[in-house]
């Protein structure tokens, strides 16, 4: 099987060999910029890229924002400028493959319930931070949905509604515009005029002392920690898995979350907290598995010869 998680910085791919486990890691820059025309052609080329690599039963599709997962149709993906786009029917196309289409969350949460942190727990929530957002609660494996197909958008909650950045959905304020990896980048770069420093080397600055990437570092935190409070207490999960920054990024990753954490949630409420065995690659190692187990559906089913 091959898969793809399409994301507003990156696309990344990866094969997943016969015994479950992803054999190979690929990634791309999506450009956005470009308009959404280009970025569904750099999704076919990337797809095309796998395939050639071996010779993959079906393909798996994991996409941002608002996700048909029966029709295979990106809702609506404003960080890459998608309307409507019917990515499962062109990649099929394209490849001349059966393809599965998820929401990053869901599959995210997958990979996580089947082979990675939540493999041992009825009831997590698995969330991903990185350049854009995911959410989804896992319930006996199941990844549930969020409204209308989004896994709670769950980076469009809004956290500065006072003088908060534009985002790219159009609002003012969303937590992508605080606590994701390229919103830490950008207010580093705009306060210290330093270009170039990636999200980890500013929480390890933060680390080390450095003023100003404290103060990003723990806005950040406390923005992320708000918005999970709130799904904690919508679903009560035994478990958080944290896929991303900035979970990994040294003491002012995970252990700043808990910390921070428990002083939004009475302690009882306060679930444990664990970094994603699949990391970055977690949504993309779950939409395999949604190729994988479309397959098996199909070999089961009644009438096949």
């Amino acid at each position: 099987m091959i898969a793809l998680h399409v994301g507003g910085t990156f696309i990344r791919g990866c094969v997943l060999g016969p015994d479950g486990s992803p054999r190979v890691g690929e990634r791309w820059f999506t450009r956005p910029e470009r308009g959404p025309d280009a970025v569904v052609e750099s999704v076919l080329a990337a797809a095309a890229s796998l395939a050639a690599r071996c010779r993959p039963l079906a393909a798996g599709v994991a996409l941002p924002g608002v996700v048909d997962e029966t029709s295979g149709r990106a809702v609506r993906a404003t960080a890459l400028g998608w309307h409507r786009i019917p990515v499962r029917d062109w990649v099929a196309e394209h490849l001349d493959l059966p393809v599965a289409v998820g929401h990053d969350g869901r599959t995210g949460g997958l990979a996580e319930a089947r082979a990675g942190a939540g493999g041992d727990c009825r009831n997590f929530l698995y969330v991903s931070v990185g350049d854009d957002f995911a959410a989804a609660p896992v319930v006996d494996g199941r990844a549930g949905p969020g409204e209308d197909g989004g896994a709670g958008e769950f980076g469009h909650v809004v956290v500065r509604p006072e003088g908060g950045d534009r985002c790219h959905c159009g609002r003012h304020g969303c937590l992508e515009t605080v606590a994701s990896t390229t919103a830490v980048t950008r207010r580093y770069a705009r306060t210290t005029g330093w270009r170039g420093v990636t999200a980890r080397e500013v929480y390890h600055r933060a680390d080390a002392g450095d003023p100003h990437a404290r103060a990003i570092c723990t806005d950040a935190v406390d923005a992320l920690v708000g918005a999970l409070a709130t799904e904690i207490r919508r679903h009560a999960p035994e478990r958080v898995v944290i896929a991303g920054e900035p979970g990994e990024a040294g003491p002012s990753g995970l252990t700043s979350l808990r910390a921070t954490l428990a002083g939004h949630l009475a302690s009882p409420a306060v679930p444990e907290l664990r970094l994603a065995r699949f990391g970055e690659m977690a949504a993309c190692v779950g939409a395999a598995y949604l190729a994988r187990d479309m397959v098996t559906e199909a070999e089961l089913r009644p009438g096949r010869s």
